[in-house]
């Protein structure tokens, strides 16, 4: 779907702000601390529930206020829908089309986006968790009843870690690991299937972006070789003694190999920003082709950090997406996109149309 109009109330540095975006590319452009960081923030929230980067409530809701409000008209090929987003004291609530939703993950399927921010390096240089996250939203758009083996699994790793923290016996550990098994063989076989998809979705693109091959290899979260069942039995002894559980899928990663070297040991932190959006844009590839619509597309900054070849390189990859595109920039000129971009100025926050 494409992000038509949008607006955040107090939202960080945002009183308020409100957008008229094209379908197409958009361009927002202003100075350090202006505003542009904050508007792309608040976009992602409305389409994820959650903050970029695990910001805590209570650091987004401008200062002096009890909540921020986020509301966007998002078309699709055969419908608009209205999403709603409010934060604060009371607690998140969510509105899709005036019917209170179930939760953020209904906010995902609405507007499906994807961002590459200021820290997108972290999906090479970073740990696990930005791999997994980034390997689950495409898991999520692509194999449907995902969510649903995702939930099953983590709740019954609660229970688990529940019984280990009060020094439950074997007996009343193991009562969780059928359900905790069969969960994970499903959130596993997910995930592997949709690196196998993404490898193909990646290759032209790193080919493109970067002059090289770049594979991706999905760790399970427990020892190749031995079964899920095997690695938790061998583990029992560790898990009593830290109190959580240390195998399964909540500790897998995904290994990336640029040039069949490990990537996140051989790079500059250009070419790990490069190769973050290069991951990130298969993804969106994927996804795009199987849910049949247009991914919205963030880009903070892209020209920092890289040379003039490189930033050509990513434009030219994202004009080669077909989804909608929403960037700042510090100065404009820097964008070349393959049509005129819908350009608008922030400054302290206050947002304008230039053309």
């Amino acid at each position: 779907m494409a992000l038509l109009h949008f607006t955040a109330s107090d939202f960080r540095c945002l009183a308020s702000i409100e957008l008229e975006a094209s379908p197409n590319y958009n361009l927002i452009h202003g100075a350090n601390a202006s505003g542009k960081t904050s508007l792309l923030e608040a976009i992602a929230y409305l389409g994820r529930g959650k903050a970029l980067r695990g910001a805590p409530t209570q650091n987004l809701v401008r200062h002096g206020q009890a909540e921020f409000t986020l509301v966007g008209k998002a078309r699709g090929a055969t419908r608009t829908s209205v999403l709603g987003v409010r934060n604060g004291r009371n607690g998140l609530e969510i509105h899709i089309d005036g019917a209170q939703a179930r939760g953020a993950a209904e906010l995902a399927e609405t507007l499906p986006l994807q961002a590459v921010d200021p820290e997108i390096h972290n999906l090479v240089a970073g740990g696990p968790d930005e791999r997994r996250r980034y390997l689950d939203w495409s898991v999520f758009h692509v194999e449907h009843a995902y969510v649903q083996h995702w939930r099953r699994y983590r709740r019954a790793l609660r229970q688990r870690n529940a019984a280990l923290k009060t020094g439950g016996g074997p007996r009343s550990i193991r009562a969780w690991d059928s359900e905790l098994l069969e969960a994970a063989a499903e959130v596993t076989a997910a995930r592997e299937r949709t690196t196998v998809a993404l490898q193909s979705a990646l290759e032209p693109i790193a080919e493109e972006m970067l002059g090289g091959g770049v594979g991706l290899e999905y760790q399970p979260g427990w020892p190749r070789g031995k079964s899920l069942a095997d690695a938790l039995g061998a583990s029992l002894e560790r898990d009593h003694s830290t109190g959580t559980t240390n195998v399964g899928p909540h500790r897998a990663d995904l290994r990336l190999v640029f040039n069949e070297r490990q990537a996140r040991r051989l790079v500059s932190r250009g070419q790990q920003k490069l190769l973050a959006c290069t991951l990130v844009f298969a993804s969106v590839e994927l996804v795009q082709a199987k849910i049949q619509r247009p991914v919205v597309l963030l880009l903070d900054d892209p020209a920092a950090e890289l040379d003039a070849p490189a930033l050509g390189r990513l434009l030219d990859a994202v004009s080669g997406l077909g989804c909608q595109v929403i960037a700042t920039a510090l100065d404009p000129g820097l964008i070349q996109l393959p049509e005129e971009p819908a350009l608008f100025h922030v400054e302290h926050g206050v947002l304008r149309r230039e053309k």
